[in-house]
This record gives C-alpha cells, structure tokens and sequence, in this order.
C-alpha cells in the first residue's frame, strides 16, 4: 500500500527553486552534475533544465542497498564518471540522503581524483537516520520517516517511474 507524500506539482516547484539557487551560486563558473544512479536521473534531468548554467554532465553508479529495504552498510562503485573531474567544481545530484555513507563516500573519491570542490544536491534528506554526518548544500525536502517510492526512488527496482512521491507501507522483495 502506497500513501502520497510529495505531489508531482510540490516537486516541480522545490526542482525549479532548486535550478535558481545554484545557477546564482554558480553563475559564471563551470560546474559538472554528477548524478548517482539509478535513483536520481529523473530528479537530475528536471534539475538540469532549471539550472541557467552551461554545465557538463556525468553519471556515477554505487550499490548500497541491494533489493532490500536497509542500508547495507558498505557502497560499492558499479560505475565511475567518465569525464575527467581534476579542477572541476562538482556538484553531486542524488535522490535521498539517508544513512550518508554513499554520499561520503562519493565526496571523498572526487576530492581523491582532483576536484575543487564536491558539493551535494539531494531531493529528499532524511537526516534521523543519519550514520555518517554529511551534509546537502542544496535540499528539496527533509522528509522524517517512512520507505519512501517515486521520482526515481525504488523499492527492488520498483516503483520508479511514479510522478509523485509516496510511502510504501511494509516493503517486501518481490
């Protein structure tokens, strides 16, 4: 059973203020999306066409969670970006920020390669369950609880093709 959280129309509009803020903060400046599959290509391909910017961009593919509904604890690199990220500025797009072990993770791997600086663009920050301290410098919403599908989000590859955001009432593998 799936309850609605988020509205397509609510994300839209978080999407397009999302767009304006970075395109002043980055105006004049190159800047390379990484978006971090599979769950944020629906959130960065919105995002990108909000943002004023002439931008590169790039796509990373670590696993943390399996089929399941928890974290596993370790992020394994599936796909690393192929532009060269030395002397960017990068500014990572990922759907949820949850335990923040992934997004860590990704931080410190592009400031290992050479970028100026790696900041974080989460659609959805959940930041009670928080592991590792990170921080989004760009946050659609901060959501409290609940497994949440839609947007891009999943549940075993499910569910992610829904316009609107929902919580998914006992997630089981299909």
């Amino acid at each position: 059973m799936k309850k609605i959280i988020l509205t397509r129309q609510q994300i839209q509009k978080k999407v397009e203020e999302l767009g304006r803020r970075i395109s002043e903060d980055f105006r004049d400046e190159e800047l390379l999306l990484v978006g971090v599959l599979n769950g944020a290509f629906i959130f960065l391909a919105d995002l990108a066409r909000e943002i004023a910017l002439d931008l590169r961009i790039d796509f990373i593919r670590v696993a943390s969670y399996g089929a399941g509904s928890s974290s596993a604890g370790t992020v394994t690199f599936t796909k690393d970006v192929e532009l060269p990220v030395r002397g960017k500025k990068i500014l990572l797009v990922e759907d949820i920020i949850d335990t923040g072990r992934t997004i860590a993770r990704l931080k410190q791997h592009f400031l290992g390669q050479g970028a100026v600086s790696v900041q974080v663009c989460a659609l959805i920050d959940k930041k009670e369950r928080r592991e590792v301290e990170v921080q989004a410098d760009y946050t659609g919403f901060d959501v409290a609880e609940g497994f949440l599908v839609g947007y891009g989000l999943d549940f075993a590859e499910q569910h992610r093709c829904l316009p609107d955001i929902y919580h998914l009432e006992n997630p089981t593998a299909p």
